[in-house]
């Protein structure tokens, strides 16, 4: 708890020279790469004890303090509301703020400019958003501390458990004298030469133009190393199960929604796992190779390999399959941040120099509920985000076809499907026949990126925010009334011919390039998907189908309650190939 790093540190303020009095041109270039070329004063961090420091005495370990700690969604609000904080981080920003009151423009200026501070952890433990990424800034002589690639000091944020406070804590990595600058190296870790230029991009602009933006499909090595890493163990070949006419079958299930709903006289529940015929788990399985040795007739509501659909970068991996290294009409162009940075600066600065939109929505690869979401314009966003936890970035619809909304205007809304895998091998898809929708709370526009009821669906997890129900029976006259050139049967269509072209690519290659052809296997998913404008080949406007996300054992609550026979229908079609009479169209 002691702050002593002032008996040892001093910050020293770097003049620039003026252009005319100085004619070295060296000078010149030094100055270009000067490390926070804001418009701001220049600082840096000298050792100022007359003794030095060396790395060996164990009192050479000093405290930095957290002036601002936050989330990412809350920054505004809170820099528009907390006293003293905008003044606080402007002045360390080297932004000019006199007021006394928070405005908006310089609000947005330290929004921008804070992503060059940003510091991230997260914790391990905790719901799903307790363990979102924390942002936080350190105080002014932590921030004043500049990147060297040769740094003489190390940093490390350490979370304080009796206090639940957060330090980052400071050591020498040598020896050092007076007047010896204090650096870290802002891009610790990272040995590529080029992914270092492209994470050091906020603090050292370069074009990085000399890549290209292309993003081939990913080796045959990547689908392994995702398999190794999921722990799960691929099935031996098995011969497809017969079942004796009029078989009743023991279902042995966790997920309570299939509990209360399934109701069909051929399905009695099974407290008992070695007695059940099908296992319909709410949890991923991952021992198929077990399953399929000792108990091959036991039917499960999963296939090996399906994160390959449910996981955002598995999903834009294997989406290249069908439409060349940009992906596919109905993707929009992804990037995984971890593998593919400098490819998608490169995109983005093109798009940049090209005047074209440059809105980006930086998703974790396996949070649900827009959870750690963020839209930005802001490139050094983009890259800084990729340190908190893998994410892949994706071009935000910046033309969506809107919904008029009496209450509120035009609203973004997305569509939600129940499809039903079947088999693989052959591909047998259903869909059932009802969907469900979802409406923003604001009007759309391209602006307050960081207003979740503009710019997200998702409502119903969000504590005190309306959920808008629209029955799918009732939306479609209203949205042909809005759009009497798009007939709703015209424009599923080309939904369904995007989730058929989806499987077959999923299913295309061997296990683990594929999903896995496992006869005893069968699976429900949502498919979450948006309209965006487009132009055809022929030049038409269209609305054309935008797949979001692939959703593992979705949420039927929904379903359930509207549909009665939700389960019984899903259960008949999978598990009893009787389609005929159930709320199912087949796809494929």
């Amino acid at each position: 708890q002691v702050f002593d790093a002032g008996d040892y540190f001093g910050i020293m303020q770097v003049e620039e020279v003026d252009d005319e009095e100085e004619g070295d041109e060296e000078m010149e270039e030094q100055l270009k790469k000067k490390p926070n070329p804001g418009n701001g004063p220049c600082f840096k961090v000298i050792v100022t004890n007359e003794n030095g420091l060396q790395a060996s005495n164990p009192n050479s370990v000093f405290l930095i303090d957290h002036a601002w700690t936050y989330r990412a969604e809350h920054a505004r609000q809170q820099l528009l509301h907390v006293p003293g904080l905008l003044h606080r981080m402007a002045s360390l920003m080297g932004i000019d703020f006199h007021g006394e009151i928070p405005d908006e423009g310089s609000t947005e200026q330290v929004l921008q400019e804070m992503w060059k501070y940003n510091q991230t952890y997260q914790l391990s433990q905790g719901t799903a958003e307790e363990k979102v990424p924390v942002w936080y800034i350190m105080d002014e002589f932590g921030s004043r501390i500049q990147h060297s690639d040769q740094p003489s000091f190390a940093t490390a944020p350490l979370f304080y458990m009796p206090q639940q406070i957060a330090y980052t804590v400071l050591w020498p990595l040598r020896d050092l004298e007076t007047g010896d600058e204090v650096t870290r190296d802002y891009a610790y870790g990272e040995t590529d030469r080029l992914i270092r230029k492209c994470v050091l991009l906020p603090w050292v602009p370069t074009e990085v133009l000399d890549i290209s933006s292309v993003t081939p499909e990913p080796s045959d090595e990547y689908y392994q190393a995702v398999l190794a890493e999921n722990k799960e163990k691929l099935p031996v070949v098995i011969n497809p199960p017969v079942y004796v006419k009029d078989k009743v079958f023991k279902v042995f299930t966790d997920v309570q929604q299939v509990f209360n709903n399934l109701t069909h006289p051929r399905f009695v529940f099974t407290n008992n796992e070695g007695e059940a015929d099908i296992l319909y788990n709410f949890s991923h399985f991952k021992d198929y190779r077990q399953l399929s040795e000792e108990r091959p007739e036991v039917m499960l509501n999963q296939f090996p390999c399906e994160n390959l659909l449910t996981v955002k970068d598995c999903l834009a991996s294997i989406a290249r399959r069908a439409g060349g290294p940009d992906g596919p009409r109905w993707l929009p162009r992804t990037f995984n941040l971890q593998t593919e940075l400098p490819q998608f600066i490169s995109y983005f600065q093109q798009r940049d120099r090209r005047g074209e939109d440059n809105h980006w929505i930086c998703k974790p690869w396996n949070l649900a509920r827009s959870l750690d979401t963020h839209i930005t314009n802001n490139l050094n966003n983009i890259i800084r985000h990729r340190e908190s936890s893998p994410k892949v970035v994706c071009k935000y619809i910046e033309n969506p076809v809107l919904f008029h909304r009496e209450d509120v205007g035009m609203v973004k809304f997305d569509v939600r499907y129940v499809v039903l895998l079947r088999s693989v091998s052959p591909l047998r898809l259903y869909t059932y026949d009802v969907f469900w929708l979802r409406f923003s709370n604001r009007a759309f526009s391209l602006d307050d990126l960081d207003d979740y009821e503009k710019h997200f669906t998702v409502m119903n997890y969000a504590p005190g925010v309306t959920l808008k129900q629209v029955h799918c029976e009732d939306f479609i006259p209203l949205f042909e009334k809005q759009y009497p050139e798009y007939p709703w049967t015209t424009v599923q269509v080309n939904i369904f011919k995007a989730f058929a072209e989806l499987f077959q690519v999923a299913s295309a290659k061997p296990a683990p390039l594929g999903i896995c052809d496992y006869p005893s296997s069968r699976a429900i998913y949502a498919i979450d998907l948006m309209l965006k404008w487009d132009t055809s080949r022929d030049g038409k406007r269209i609305m054309q189908p935008q797949i979001l996300e692939v959703n593992f054992n979705p949420d039927c609550d929904r379903a359930c309650k509207y549909h009665p026979t939700f389960f019984n229908d899903v259960f008949s079609t999978l598990f009893l190939d009787e389609p005929d009479n159930c709320h199912v169209t087949r796809i494929v």
